[in-house]
């Protein structure tokens, strides 16, 4: 804190998105969101709270996400998409009448969820506004939406499961699954672009109201995600593409950079696959290293930061957004 500068005592509440009430099955964007941050203002709150918001992996972990830069679908306020013509109120209520309102189904959510987004995508039209948004976020969204299209049509199974030519990013496997998967690929890029939307809209509400905002982030990035695929030169993997296991953490060096400029970041994927790869839970070497290393844990949430920042980099100073 600055000399002579003085902050205000201010409170405020966590509570998650997907805590949210909901008839849909889990917290969203809807109206209850809104609500709840005028309960908030009532009650003389300043802050909201939440966990990560993006789309979770195996598991349901918020800190396990498939992508450290997209949101997660189940956020998108069906309600919302009523609203735009994009869904009836019949749609949006589809396998709801199994759903509890007190407990989240994640894997019911999962069957039917993406039917209905399925069903909204079918009557969207690109605008202007749209094409903006795919430009603007082409350095991550591109990679995310092909990742993530390749990985349904393996069965949901993690990159390091795919055939070698897709696994390793070969220039015609890639061309090849662009053009056989375009739709799916749009319609990935469709729920980002909605969600996008509906949570500036909240966050907007939410500050003209005198709430903000507290974030959150996962500590690493997770193995199954867009970003280790996209981008392996970042992370310590061995020539074969598996993770390699640290033995003492405490020595290892997060600055380092390979001769590429990429950060030669150790966040999370390190840890060979057992079961799970993300959260301090499925990782006893980093856990333990909490108590030993006092440093650690901001030393990681850097290079979280550092790899959005190098992603976004290496998209401008290749010149792709000017072939977009």
């Amino acid at each position: 804190m600055k000399r002579g500068m003085v902050m205000e005592r201010a409170s405020g509440v966590l509570l998650p998105i997907f805590s949210l009430p909901s008839k849909y099955g889990i917290g969203c964007f809807s109206k209850e969101a809104y609500q709840f941050i005028d309960r908030l203002k009532a009650a003389g709150q300043s802050y909201w709270q939440i966990l990560p918001l993006g789309p979770t992996g195996y598991g349901d972990s918020p800190y396990q996400s498939f992508s450290t830069f997209a949101g997660n679908p189940y956020f998108i306020d069906l309600e919302t998409l009523t609203g735009e013509g994009l869904l009836t109120a019949q749609e949006c209520e589809y396998g709801c009448e199994r759903i509890r309102e007190d407990k989240i189904d994640y894997e019911k959510i999962y069957k039917i969820r993406f039917q209905i987004l399925e069903k909204a995508f079918s009557r969207f039209g690109e605008n202007d506004e749209y094409r903006a948004f795919v430009s603007e976020n082409q350095f991550w969204l591109e990679d995310y939406s092909l990742y993530m299209a390749i990985k349904d049509r393996n069965g949901g199974v993690s990159w390091n499961e795919w055939e070698e030519p897709l696994k390793n990013k070969e220039s015609q496997a890639i061309e090849n699954a662009k053009a056989e998967l375009s739709r799916q690929i749009a319609f990935y890029k469709f729920q980002q672009y909605e969600f996008d939307r509906q949570w500036k809209r909240l966050r907007s509400y939410a500050n003209e109201n005198g709430i903000e905002i507290i974030g959150d982030i996962p500590i690493y990035v997770a193995f199954d995600s867009a970003d280790t695929w996209s981008a392996p030169e970042m992370f310590r993997f061995n020539d074969a593409l598996e993770p390699i296991e640290l033995r003492d953490v405490r020595r290892m060096d997060f600055r380092r950079q390979d001769s590429c400029g990429g950060i030669r970041s150790t966040i999370g994927n390190i840890i060979k696959k057992q079961g799970t790869t993300g959260g301090f839970a499925g990782s006893n070497t980093v856990s333990g290293c909490m108590m030993s290393c006092g440093s650690i844990i901001s030393a990681v949430l850097m290079n979280i930061m550092l790899f959005r920042t190098e992603k976004k980099r290496q998209y401008t100073e290749s010149g792709c957004r000017d072939r977009g």
